[in-house]
């Protein structure tokens, strides 16, 4: 955590409502990627969203920059609220094709760049909607390694510090979970077999 995070949480603690703004503003944008990567559904990654940001305001005091940054933290919160939906509801809704959560034509904003399309390219298109379901249907302790590693660009360290695990066991889960959904993908016509290679390239990148 910077010092500047560490004096706008201080800021938001005494009641600063400009605090509070300025720390949405910067860490929403990757609680909510990550929710709607996981669930499929922009309802429930704008609910879990806003249940991040509330559970920060009732627990402010809970987080210790010494166990890691402050966006890594309420990922996890995000995370164990992600969990407990699931397994309320055990549905997943189909992921929204095409569409952002306010119902605009999703554009390339710099994340996951290599699963995000032109839309005058409706082959492409089709595949990347076949990988995004693929990534859908795997078991969720594979599912959120490469929703963070691969969609989101994270580290193995900061994957490892949201998952509450060891960088060993991120790095096996992913390359699981790049062998599963390469198979998912085997039977996709030549575009995707590109996409699925896209994910043997950052695996072999990231072991060297």
């Amino acid at each position: 955590m910077t010092e500047s995070e560490g004096y706008l949480l201080q800021c938001m603690s005494a009641g600063d409502e400009e605090a509070f703004r300025i720390l949405y503003q910067r860490c929403q944008g990757a609680i909510y990627r990550f929710a709607l990567h996981m669930s499929g559904s922009a309802a429930i990654a704008e609910d879990v969203t806003q249940e991040v940001f509330m559970t920060l305001i009732r627990s402010k005091s809970r987080f210790d920059p010494s166990r890691g940054t402050l966006s890594a933290y309420l990922l996890g919160i995000g995370r164990n609220l992600l969990f407990q939906r699931f397994e309320k509801e055990r549905v997943f809704v189909p992921f929204p094709a095409g569409k952002t959560h306010d119902g605009r034509e999703r554009q390339n904003n710099g994340h996951h760049a290599s699963l995000v399309v032109p839309p005058q390219d409706p082959v492409r298109d089709e595949t990347i909607g076949r990988v995004r379901h693929a990534v859908l249907t795997l078991p969720v302790n594979y599912r959120e390694v490469v929703v963070l590693c691969d969609l989101q660009e994270a580290t193995y360290e900061e994957a490892a510090r949201v998952l509450h695990c060891a960088i060993g066991t991120v790095r096996s889960r992913l390359h699981r979970a790049r062998l599963l959904l390469t198979e998912k993908l085997r039977d996709v016509h030549q575009p995707g077999r590109r996409v699925a290679a896209d994910f043997k390239a950052k695996s072999a990148r990231n072991r060297s």
